[in-house]
């Protein structure tokens, strides 16, 4: 790369390091675990679904013949049972008889329709007036053969596919599965990602801060990051600016089955910089891109495990990873990519030249971008209140209000 790469330059360079990512082997996990997740193959149901002819309503099954001019004039039939939605099959419907029915329930052999519980009379009450005994329904509305009532495989025939290939599960997804009666889904492996933040002045977030101590907010926000981008973490480190200690966290990443570190801090060029000292000797690129903020960048591969390092100042190792590292891990997940959008300018924003900078900002009631705080890399409640990323190019050192920017979501 270029003594200074620009933002595209160093994407590249990444996407190159994290392109043996793509090819995902598969697995099969529980449907109630399977969230999320992208579907490896077409997904077949073992059963039809609905599994038998079933009511679609609380009501009474009936012979179609039999109410054929209840609309006209009331009929009363027999009631001989009653059906549960629970195991079992009932007994078959005599002709000129009724039984009570409620919703799920097998449809007894001989029935061919439900009339609705509100389209009928009984003796105990329900549905109207007392017709003289609760062994009798007064049906008040014909109905042909097959209203409300639900024939198996209606839905889906067995063998037939009830999720595609490449499908990202939500939750209906989940319940067309459980219906169908599968325990597991073959899915694609999620990428598996480590997370590992330098610098001896960092704490576990919540613990007492001593002189010079600030808590880690980076561990949390990266790992955070990297599941968002539907990944997942399987080792996470907090180091002081040690070689070795480093060194033993990226072998311990890999041995914890890490594809792909991202470290946060010690790439910049003051005295113990612990990324750079480790990685550089064994071929990494570590420099700066022509970018405010997220300047520092590095990439590497450590046995064989790429390493991407963001800087250690909280809102460039989040912009850096939105940059870098986001695009590649959501597209192997299969979820879109940010959204970019073309909008004005509420007020005017000055730049600095010879490197695209990144303001923090919201829309507003009128759609136009508003910058929040300044473009320093320390303002992370700034960031908290941000929704956008205001693009301003290389070249371009003010914008006027009204002028149209390019955004990023968050």
């Amino acid at each position: 790369m270029s003594a200074r790469p620009s933002v595209e330059e160093h994407a590249s360079f990444v996407r190159s390091l994290l392109s043996g990512l793509g090819a995902r082997p598969t697995e099969r996990v529980p449907v109630a675990e399977a969230l999320g997740r992208i579907t490896a193959s077409p997904v077949e149901s073992p059963i039809a679904l609905p599994p038998f002819r079933n009511a679609q309503m609380d009501g009474f099954a009936v012979r179609a013949e039999d109410v054929a001019g209840a609309t006209d004039a009331p009929v009363t039939l027999p009631v001989v049972g009653e059906v549960a939605a629970a195991p079992g099959l009932p007994a078959p419907l005599a002709p000129g008889t009724a039984v009570r029915i409620m919703t799920g329930a097998p449809v007894p052999e001989g029935a061919d329709a439900v009339v609705p519980v509100e389209d009928t009379e009984t003796g105990d009450g329900s549905g109207g007036a007392d017709v003289g005994g609760a062994g009798a329904v007064r049906i008040l509305r014909s109905r042909a053969a097959g209203e409300y009532v639900r024939e198996a495989g209606s839905d889906l025939a067995a063998g037939d596919d009830v999720l595609p290939p490449g499908l990202k599960l939500g939750s209906r997804h989940l319940a067309a599965a459980a219906a169908s009666g599968l325990t597991e889904l073959l899915v694609r492996e999620r990428v598996r990602v480590a997370v590992v933040s330098t610098g001896s002045e960092l704490v576990a977030p919540g613990a007492e801060l001593g002189a010079g101590e600030i808590p880690d907010a980076n561990g949390v926000a990266l790992a955070a990051a990297v599941r968002a981008a539907g990944a997942v973490v399987v080792f996470e480190a907090r180091v002081r600016d040690e070689v070795e200690q480093l060194r033993l966290r990226l072998d311990a990443a890999r041995d914890a089955g890490a594809e792909l570190v991202i470290t946060s801090g010690g790439i910049s060029q003051g005295a113990y910089e612990v990324v750079r000292e480790l990685l550089e000797p064994l071929g990494a690129w570590v420099g700066a891109v022509a970018m405010q903020p997220g300047g520092p960048q590095a990439a590497a591969a450590y046995r064989g495990m790429p390493v991407i390092g963001f800087p250690g100042n909280p809102v460039s190792a989040q912009l850096s990873f939105e940059l870098f590292v986001a695009p590649t891990l959501r597209a192997i997940a299969g979820l879109p990519a940010a959204s970019v959008e073309s909008i004005p300018l509420a007020e005017p924003l000055v730049s600095i030249a010879g490197r695209r900078q990144y303001r923090r900002g919201r829309r507003d009631a009128q759609g136009r971008a508003v910058a929040i705080g300044g473009p320093g890399s320390h303002l992370v409640a700034a960031l908290a209140a941000s929704d956008l990323l205001i693009v301003v190019p290389e070249d371009v050192t003010e914008l006027a209000a009204g002028e149209r920017v390019e955004t990023i979501a968050l």
